[in-house]
């Protein structure tokens, strides 16, 4: 059993930035691969990024590429979305998920989560 609590969100000016946390406990956090989506009221889930269990792979969705970056500490079982430049069309729950298969935009091969974060860009 993985828990994963997300932290971080919370309400930014356009232009802005935040960074997103999501600490996990549980075991086995560094063999598993961890990914940001995010759900705006009305919207399906969204993938946003996702990042390999030893960092060194990562994936964004478009429309973040360039303005976010994934990382993670697996010391501190830990995985962190930095998000810069932030637009109102941003504005969602922010979740974490762990996966067994590998970093992928596809959350049904997340099979745990976290409670999620706000994140409120106003314009």
């Amino acid at each position: 059993q993985v828990l994963l609590a997300e932290s971080g969100g919370g309400l930014v000016q356009a232009g802005g930035s935040l960074r997103l946390s999501c600490a996990a406990s549980g075991g086995a956090f560094s063999r598993r691969a961890m990914g940001w989506f995010r759900q705006a009221p009305g919207k399906e889930r969204e993938f946003v990024s996702a990042i390999s269990w030893n960092g060194q792979s990562t994936i964004f969705e478009d429309s973040v590429k360039g303005r976010s970056t994934i990382s993670r500490d697996n010391a501190k079982n830990t995985v962190y979305l930095q998000m810069n430049s932030l637009k109102p069309e941003d504005t969602a729950g922010y979740y974490c998920g762990a996966s067994d298969r590998g970093e992928t935009a596809d959350w049904g091969d997340y099979g745990y989560w976290g409670q999620g974060t706000q994140v409120t860009v106003s314009s």
